[in-house]
């Protein structure tokens, strides 16, 4: 079959009285098996810290599972990662230069890790060119080389985009939420419509679903699309079929420890990669600057929704509220 030149179809959204209920197929039970599956997957310690563009000349400190994290980058450009605090006394070792024996604390000059001893020992860190990612020793976790990333299209030939946000909620309850396609034709009418799993391609360990992406009322994008969870923090969506065909957005779930009420606190960072073989694309990458605030606008207002959805899940499981 030939294939379109315009990937845009007349689609016109379904009014609430003629969108067909999904909550028979999303059962409690179908999501908690995929999500235990993927519980099973480990990470290798690795967590990711933010976009490879937030590390620069200076240090940043990043909360990750309830440890303080330094990462700084040296006159090379390569990624390093140890703990937040200097051994001598304390000092957070954000907004530190960077020498040619490691990052300078900003109290009396400590290089680190050159002057630490024994007391303060970098941490694996890793840049994957989209994202940055940090290695901690993690209980039940066997330290990996490196952490596990899905098939991605060059990121040279693509546009990328990066959002982070946090929520009162566990990784797990992140990752849930894409394991539940059911909800996005009703959950977010004003970006999916037509949404169907395709239950003769899905398994427990991949969701195949169809769903057009919407432009307006009356047209849409239609694709194909594969959920997998690749690790134990981690759930991607592969476009597989349909206009941009091999693009990924990759959602990561990044635990920081508990809040002042006691509650758990997750970093959801997420990665678009969009790749089109059309000439148009090519144009479009070379204006992906310009771009790029609309790609995260765009999943910014999808995740404020389905924080709400992660966070209601925490929040019915702790006990914070009555079901």
């Amino acid at each position: 079959m030939t294939r379109p030149t315009i990937p845009l179809r007349r689609l016109v959204q379904p009014d609430e009285d003629h969108l067909r209920s999904t909550w028979r197929q999303a059962t409690v039970r179908r999501i908690e098996h995929a999500l235990a599956l993927s519980q099973q997957r480990d990470p290798g310690g690795w967590y990711v810290a933010g976009a490879s563009g937030d590390i620069g000349a200076t240090s940043v400190v990043r909360t990750i599972a309830g440890r303080e994290v330094a990462l700084w980058r040296d006159h090379s450009g390569h990624l390093h990662a140890g703990p937040g605090a200097c051994p001598h006394m304390g000092a957070a070792l954000a907004g530190c230069s960077v020498g040619d024996r490691g990052i300078r604390c900003r109290w009396h000059g400590m290089e680190l890790p050159a002057e630490g001893g024994g007391a303060w020992r970098e941490f694996g860190a890793h840049d994957d060119g989209a994202l940055v990612w940090v290695q901690l020793p993690t209980p039940g976790e066997t330290p990996a080389d490196s952490p596990v990333l899905p098939v991605r299209p060059p990121l040279g030939e693509s546009i990328s985009s990066v959002v982070a946000m946090p929520a009162t909620c566990e990784p797990a309850d992140i990752l849930a939420n894409r394991l539940d396609p059911w909800h996005g034709a009703w959950f977010h009418p004003y970006a999916f419509s037509h949404l169907t799993v395709d239950e003769d391609r899905s398994s427990p360990e991949e969701l195949i679903v169809h769903v057009a992406f919407r432009l307006n009322p009356t047209w849409g994008v239609p694709v194909v699309a594969s959920f997998t969870t690749p690790d134990a923090r981690t759930i991607v969506m592969h476009i597989i079929e349909g206009e941009g065909a091999g693009s990924v957005v990759e959602t990561h779930a990044t635990p920081l420890g508990p809040g002042p009420d006691g509650l758990a606190r997750t970093m959801m960072t997420e990665v678009t990669i969009a790749h089109s073989p059309r000439a148009g694309f090519r144009v479009a990458r070379r204006l992906g600057f310009l771009l790029d605030p609309a790609i995260r606008a765009t999943a910014r207002q999808l995740w404020v929704d389905d924080l709400a959805y992660a966070e209601r899940r925490y929040a019915l499981r702790s006990g914070s509220v009555a079901r």
